[in-house]
């Protein structure tokens, strides 16, 4: 029991953090392409600028690494996009594979608990034979609460850990979207392809 209880606690943690670290207003402030845009074509872009908009937030640590390539070909520019977003998708993935990894181990926990308890069991069983009932169903429920307990923490974790991976991918598009969006823009392709 110690351990699905260790492992709940660390399950409840990350849940609360993930949730607090996936808001999409942190990771990926609506708008901020075109705002960047906007700034670039005031020429008010300059090095302090730059280094506010890295530590904003992720897709502004993207973009920003964009922007540090604007005077060189496409290209060059969205590889080092590509490559920001790549460390982005890890920081944003961080903790996933621990919540993961409890929903996977608390149901087997449960189960080596209940394994332990039906061994006392027969032990008891053994030692003082059946013929008191009170004694084996006490400890028959106690070996089957491990299951039941472990099978509490893993299932919520199990759901949560999808719904996270889930929200990862749909932050990593966003941010996408806004990087390809800066990159067209900067480079023309944007408005000629409105024009057309």
């Amino acid at each position: 029991m110690i351990p699905i209880l260790i492992c709940s606690v660390i399950a409840l943690t990350i849940i609360g953090e993930r949730f607090w670290a996936l808001r999409t207003a942190r990771v990926a402030p609506k708008n901020l392409a075109v705002q960047i845009h906007n700034l670039y074509k005031q020429n008010s872009l300059n090095r302090d600028t730059l280094e506010k908009l890295r530590h904003n937030s992720p897709l502004g640590r993207i973009l920003a690494t964009g922007l540090k390539n604007v005077n060189y070909d496409r290209d060059v520019m969205k590889e080092s996009v590509e490559e920001a977003g790549r460390q982005v998708a890890l920081e944003l993935e961080r903790y996933l594979n621990t919540l993961g990894t409890i929903a996977s181990i608390t149901p087997l926990l449960g189960l080596l608990g209940t394994v332990i308890g039906m061994i006392k069991v027969f032990t008891v069983i053994t030692s003082a034979g059946v013929g008191n009932p009170t004694i084996l169903a006490e400890g028959i429920s106690e070996a089957l609460l491990t299951t039941a307990v472990g099978l509490t923490v893993a299932i919520p974790s199990l759901m949560f850990y999808r719904y996270f991976r889930g929200r990862v991918d749909e932050l990593l598009l966003i941010m996408e979207d806004q990087a390809i969006y800066l990159i067209e823009v900067l480079h023309g392709e944007r408005s000629r392809q409105e024009e057309a």
